[in-house]
C-alpha cells in the first residue's frame, strides 16, 4: 500500500532523485553482464528511494543549493545496503515477486541471489570508504545491526510469548537504523555542525520506527488488494508484530483464541479468523499510540534543526506516515 511522503514533494527532489538513479547504475557496473543484471534487477523494479531521499533531505537542511556528488555518492551508498538486505530477505523470505517483479533468488536461485546481495553490500562499503573512515565505519556498523535486527525476529517466529521490546529492538535494528544512518551520512557529507548531525541522527532513528510500526499495521488492517500481496502475511509467516503482540496482552477474550492459532503455521481459515480478531481489538489502537510516541520524538529533533523548504518537509514526514493509519 503506497504512502505518499512529503520528502517526495520537495521541489528539488525529483531532479536530486534523478541524480541518485543514475548513480545507482553506474555505481555498480561490472565488466561482467551478468553480475550487472542480477545487481540491477530491483533497481530497474524502481521503488521511492526514501533512505537516499533522506540523505539528501538531511544534508539541504537551512540550505537552498543543490547537494554536492559526494552527499549523493552518500546516499546511493544507504540504498545500495537497502538493496543488498533485500535480495538476502528475499531468500531467507522465499520470496517470488519483489516491487512487482519476479525475485532475484525466484529467477536465478538462491546462490545467485545472495552473491548478488553480497555485491551491492561490497559496492555500499566502497563507496563509503571514498566518503571517508567515519562514514565507512557508519555504514559498517549499520550493515551489523541489520543482521542484529533480523536474527532477533527470527529467533522469535511462532512465539506468542515474544515481548513488546523485543519486537522494538528488531525494528530498531533491521528498519530505523538504516534511515538513521541515511540522515547522519547527508548531514557529515554535507558538512553541517555536529549538533545539526546528531538532531538528523535522532530524527531519522525515529522516523525508521514509525515507518515499520505503520507498515506492521497495515499488514493487518489493509486488504489484499491495497497491499499487494496477502493481508497478514507477517502473521502467516510466524512475524508477530506489535499490533499482534499488544492484542494477544490484552485482556480479552480474543486474546486467547488468537494464541490458539498462533505458535504454528496457519491452517484453513485460521488467517481470516486471526485478522478479523486483531483488527476488532485494542491492538491496533495501542500500536498507534506508541507509532505517535516516535513521531513526537522525530518532531521534537526537527525543533532543533534549522529552517528550511527540507526542514519543514522532514517535520511533516512522520506525521503523515501515522495519518496513513488513523481511520
Amino acid at each position: 500500500m503506497a504512502v505518499s511522503s512529503p520528502l517526495l514533494l520537495l521541489p528539488k527532489m525529483d531532479v536530486d532523485r534523478q541524480r541518485v538513479e543514475s548513480a545507482l547504475l553506474r555505481s555498480i557496473e561490472t565488466r561482467d553482464a551478468h553480475l550487472n543484471e542480477l545487481a540491477a534487477h530491483l533497481i530497474f523494479a524502481g521503488g521511492k528511494r526514501l533512505r537516499p531521499v533522506m540523505t539528501v533531505a538531511a544534508a539541504s537542511v537551512g540550505r537552498d543549493k543543490p547537494v554536492s556528488d559526494e552527499v549523493i555518492q552518500g546516499a546511493i551508498a544507504c540504498e545500495l545496503v537497502h538493496l543488498g538486505s533485500l535480495y538476502h530477505d528475499d531468500v531467507m523470505d522465499e520470496a517470488t515477486t519483489r516491487r512487482g517483479v519476479e525475485t532475484v533468488n525466484s529467477r536465478w536461485g538462491n546462490l545467485q541471489a545472495i552473491l548478488a546481495g553480497d555485491f551491492l553490500l561490497a559496492k555500499a562499503s566502497e563507496i563509503a570508504a571514498a566518503l571517508g573512515t567515519e562514514v565507512a565505519g557508519l555504514l559498517a556498523r549499520t550493515i551489523g545491526h541489520l543482521c542484529e535486527g533480523q536474527i532477533e525476529e527470527l529467533t522469535k517466529a511462532f512465539d506468542v510469548s515474544r515481548s513488546v521490546p523485543s519486537y522494538l529492538v528488531s525494528i530498531e535494528g533491521k528498519t530505523a537504523s538504516l534511515f538513521s544512518t541515511a540522515a547522519r551520512v547527508g548531514g557529515l557529507v554535507a558538512g553541517h555542525d555536529r549538533n545539526i548531525v546528531e538532531a538528523l541522527t535522532n530524527y531519522g532513528a525515529a522516523y525508521g520506527m514509525v515507518f515499520q510500526i505503520v507498515d506492521d499495521i497495515l499488514d493487518v488492517i489493509a486488504t489484499d488488494v491495497e497491499l499487494g500481496k496477502r493481508a497478514g502475511h507477517d502473521m502467516e509467516e510466524g512475524v508477530y508484530t506489535l499490533p499482534v503482540l499488544l492484542t494477544l496482552k490484552s485482556d480479552s477474550p480474543d486474546s486467547l483464541e488468537l494464541r490458539d492459532l498462533l505458535g504454528r503455521p496457519f491452517m484453513g481459515n485460521d488467517r481470516e479468523t486471526a485478522l478479523a480478531i486483531v483488527r476488532a481489538n485494542s491492538g491496533v489502537a495501542n500500536a498507534i499510540e506508541t507509532a505517535s510516541e516516535y513521531v513526537a520524538i522525530a518532531e521534537a529533533e526537527c525543533a532543533k534543526l534549522p529552517k528550511s523548504e527540507a526542514t519543514t518537509a522532514l517535520l511533516a514526514a512522520p506525521r503523515a506516515l501515522l495519518d496513513s493509519v488513523v481511520r
